[in-house]
């Protein structure tokens, strides 16, 4: 896969004859447009979290299947089969390259692709799936005549073991070594003889989610080692600032405009920080308040997002100066901390109009001693995030639920729980953003409030 600037690039014939969900064998051989590169990437990094946040909340396998339909089609879909396949097998070799550069990411990497690759082949006619069983190459035969019909009392017992609702055994067994099949064997759901598994048709998904989930984890490792040596270095000036990027990408609006739901004044500021704020900007914006300092990290995600709801650049240099100023003096706030306030809002310096901090970004900070920026889930004791989401009201149901989502580190899910339980109303898109959390929580307290009298 060669990536060139903006000449049109031709697919090749092999990528069109493919089956409809492509294995991720080997790179395509084709030109990829650099602006593809990543737009492709990013659309399905979009898919890819969906996935991750509805794995993390639990939804059942159909429920899965739904998401994974409706997140191809928002994301991925395009009325040319062809152009939907490249993209498709593009998107994937760009991401098997951000996400091989370590562990933790192989890992996430690793298991959301296997499971965007269980429901789509979930979602497959049967014939559909044979054929990419075939085109794995699979060396499993269909278990046929006198072999069959000795097994079909025992094949009937673990069907009825099930509790299907109608329970018969299906005319299409494979027999599989059984360590090929881990989580039918783990679930009691397959016939194990001799050393082998005896897997129904309907259970294909299984068998070939193994070999896949084998391929990409040994692909990621290969594709590493070409990164190290080879790729990071020699496209340093082009694609390695992209790869690096995408990995910690924030994919939602940036919030760099107020909305009719973000605008805040210094007279309602405190009112507004106990109902609306999330965790992350309630403990800076009360640390600013009882110390009078925030380190430099805790001013920056602090002062961005206050920009991001609506405060006015005078406002803002208004509050950090009332509270500053009651430990340092006016002089040293003007001299080391007021230039750094109006660039924030691009009013200094190259006049960078400065984005408040997505939950990514927040989540991936080092706070060291004395900082307390960062993310509360992340970054909190478990006694210290306890406390905090206390006083927030939550109730001991709510609070358990958010602490099991912190202990699989499942952050952003946390957050999302945390509004959700503050709120009473759920929150299916997910907490990506802080000034998205404010929003959402603006909306809803408004939409309560009833109407001024005319």
């Amino acid at each position: 896969m060669e990536v060139i600037r903006s000449q049109k690039r031709t697919p090749s014939n092999d990528t069109v004859s493919n089956p409809k969900i492509p294995l991720y064998l080997s790179a395509p051989q084709m030109e990829v447009r650099l602006e593809e590169f990543e737009l492709f990437a990013v659309d399905r990094l979009r898919v890819l979290k969906g996935v991750s946040d509805g794995l993390a909340r639990g939804r059942n396998p159909k429920e899965m299947d739904d998401l994974v339909d409706t997140l191809w089609k928002e994301h991925m879909r395009d009325p040319d089969a062809s152009v939907m396949l490249n993209k498709d097998i593009i998107s994937h070799f760009v991401l098997r390259l951000v996400y091989c550069r370590s562990d933790e990411l192989k890992k996430w990497f690793l298991s959301m692709e296997t499971a965007l690759f269980r429901h789509r082949f979930r979602l497959q006619n049967f014939e559909a799936q044979r054929a990419i069983v075939g085109e794995f190459g699979l060396p499993y035969k269909a278990v046929t005549g006198a072999e069959l019909e000795g097994l079909k009392e025992r094949l009937g017992q673990v069907v009825r073991s099930l509790g299907q609702i109608s329970p018969t055994v299906e005319a299409v067994y494979y027999k599989v070594p059984f360590e090929e099949v881990p989580d039918l064997v783990a679930s009691r759901r397959v016939l194990i003889q001799k050393g082998f598994a005896f897997v129904a048709g309907s259970q294909l998904v299984s068998l070939v989610v193994t070999q896949f989930r084998s391929h990409i984890s040994k692909a990621l490792i290969l594709t590493n080692r070409k990164w190290t040596t080879t790729i990071r270095e020699r496209e340093k000036d082009r694609l390695t600032p992209i790869v690096e990027a995408l990995s910690t990408s924030y994919l939602g609006p940036d919030y760099s405009q107020s909305t009719e739901y973000a605008e805040i004044s210094l007279k309602d500021i405190d009112q507004v920080a106990k109902s609306s704020f999330p965790l992350c900007m309630r403990h800076l914006f009360e640390k600013v308040r009882e110390d009078h300092h925030l380190k430099h990290g805790g001013r920056m995600q602090l002062g961005l997002f206050l920009k991001g709801v609506g405060l006015k650049l005078d406002d803002a240099l208004a509050f950090w100066r009332a509270e500053f100023t009651k430990k340092v003096g006016s002089e040293r706030f003007d001299k080391e901390y007021a230039y750094s306030i109006r660039h924030n809002y691009g009013k200094e310096g190259k006049r960078t109009d400065y984005t408040p901090y997505a939950c990514q970004k927040i989540i991936l900070s080092a706070p060291g001693a004395g900082d307390h920026h960062g993310c509360p889930y992340r970054h909190f004791s478990e006694d210290n995030l306890r406390a905090a989401l206390g006083r927030m009201g939550l109730s001991s149901r709510g609070m358990e639920g958010v602490m099991d989502q912190v202990r699989n580190k499942h952050y952003q899910l946390a957050c999302t729980m945390t509004f959700e339980a503050v709120y009473g109303t759920s929150c299916d898109a997910g907490i990506n953003h802080p000034n998205q959390y404010f929003e959402e929580s603006q909306k809803i307290l408004k939409s309560k409030t009833p109407p001024a009298p005319v």
